[in-house]
């Protein structure tokens, strides 16, 4: 579904039926969070491009609202885990690296 700042993200939920105006992140609702969300998170959330770079089925995220400093703005942050190799992943936009391995035409050398 398309978040209120435009990216389509699987874990945003709307419903406007009959003029209802109910609006959720499904992704930070399952995390353990002392903020509480709001839609404008979505405008600097990384979660669409995630998803958009990356679309392993077996890699989990996980969302957090903070806010780092005490007077800065409130953020979404991310941590990804992969089930296959049971570890978690340092880039998400990237993936584990064992689920989608390079072809070889890009690992070998050409001359």
């Amino acid at each position: 579904m398309r978040t209120p700042y435009g990216q389509e993200c699987q874990y945003f939920y709307g419903d406007y039926y009959r003029g209802r105006s109910k609006e959720e992140c499904r992704l930070l609702e399952t995390g353990i969070s002392s903020q509480q969300w709001t839609p404008d998170l979505c405008k600097n959330c990384p979660v669409p491009e995630i998803l958009l770079a990356n679309a392993c089925p077996t890699m989990e995220l996980k969302g957090l609202v903070h806010r780092p400093f005490p007077f800065t703005s409130r953020r979404v942050q991310v941590k990804a885990y992969c089930t296959k190799t049971l570890r978690e992943v340092p880039e998400p936009h990237i993936g584990c690296g064992e689920c989608h391995p390079l072809p070889d035409i890009f690992t070998t050398e050409q001359k």
